[in-house]
């Protein structure tokens, strides 16, 4: 569904004189932060949190993410011209469902899960990682397509978290190497401007140009997007937002709820902690997509990690 009016460049389209600053539109990834702060985060959330083990092990494969991004740093290098092109035509250069990925995403993926220590794993778990392990090339891009396509099998959800966290360091070091002034935003706003891709949280900033700016954050590739606060991310509307949070809860976390699509969409508030993350603050407030849930509502899109449930 289209989103607001895109503007004719990457560049605010709001108000500009004397005293008006614009925020940045689109802020590209730091590989070498981004799984890091993640798996720094996630440790921090899991201290007596209900979901200590699982989030645990999420800080562990962010870690492995870590290493794969900042020693083989997989990637690919669209040209200019690619990049130019696909912006004329208001599309993702990275579009993460017809990109022709490289061979070198696969060795992200083979050095992830030699990083990963498997040995307390439930056998499920460790029988998953052999099963890529001993997988050949056309298997492995054959799970990557269908993952970034939505159609994985349920037959696939032991691998699906591995390869999701091999993508995602893959479309995030490519996404680094893009030159900024030469991307757009897309019409679509609630898209990724560089792979397309959905949000996984939104974050409302305490510090930068223009405090209290909500950005998005790319499920795939980490870039974040402005995107205009008090308008609906799915449907574009403004009349029936709430926001709801856990009662109790300091507020750092709460959901974005539409009642006329009926979808919501997390948001986190920096001015409430400096530390949050929006893909660790996300794992850990499964909670509050409960409760949501029960409510009636829908998530706009889904965290990659968890596509199969």
């Amino acid at each position: 569904m289209k989103q607001a009016a895109a503007p004719p460049d990457a560049q605010w389209s709001g108000p500009v004189h004397a005293g008006v600053k614009a925020p940045d539109p689109i802020l590209l990834p730091d590989p070498a932060l981004r799984f890091a702060a993640t798996a720094q985060r996630l440790d921090k959330l899991a201290a007596g949190h209900p979901m200590d083990a699982w989030l645990r092990f999420m800080a562990r494969l962010a870690r492995a993410q870590h290493v794969v991004a900042t020693t083989l740093g997989p990637a690919t290098a669209l040209s200019p011209a690619v990049v130019a092109q696909a912006a004329e035509a208001r599309l993702p250069p990275l579009a993460a469902d017809g990109h022709r990925r490289e061979a070198i995403w696969q060795q992200g993926l083979a050095l992830l899960l030699e990083y990963i220590d498997g040995s307390d794993l439930p056998l499920a778990a460790r029988e998953a990682m052999e099963q890529l392990r001993r997988s050949e090339a056309a298997t492995l891009d054959q799970l990557a397509d269908d993952f970034l396509r939505g159609e994985l099998a349920a037959t696939d959800a032991g691998v699906v978290v591995y390869v999701a966290a091999a993508l995602q360091v893959y479309f995030t070091c490519s996404a680094a190497r893009l030159r900024i002034e030469g991307l757009r935003l897309l019409e679509q706003r609630a898209l990724c401007p560089c792979c397309g891709s959905p949000s996984v949280s939104g974050l409302i900033t305490a510090t930068g140009v223009i405090p209290g700016t909500r950005y998005l954050y790319c499920s795939l590739c980490s870039t974040a997007w402005n995107h205009v606060r008090a308008m609906c991310i799915t449907c574009g509307g403004t009349r029936q937002l709430f926001l709801q949070g856990i009662e109790g809860d300091p507020g750092v976390i709460k959901a974005e709820t539409c009642g006329d699509c009926h979808t919501y969409v997390k948001l986190l508030y920096q001015q409430h902690d400096m530390q949050v993350d929006p893909y660790a603050d996300d794992l850990a407030s499964l909670g509050l997509d409960i409760l949501v849930a029960e409510d009636g509502y829908g998530r706009h899109a889904p965290n990659p990690l968890l596509l199969m449930g």
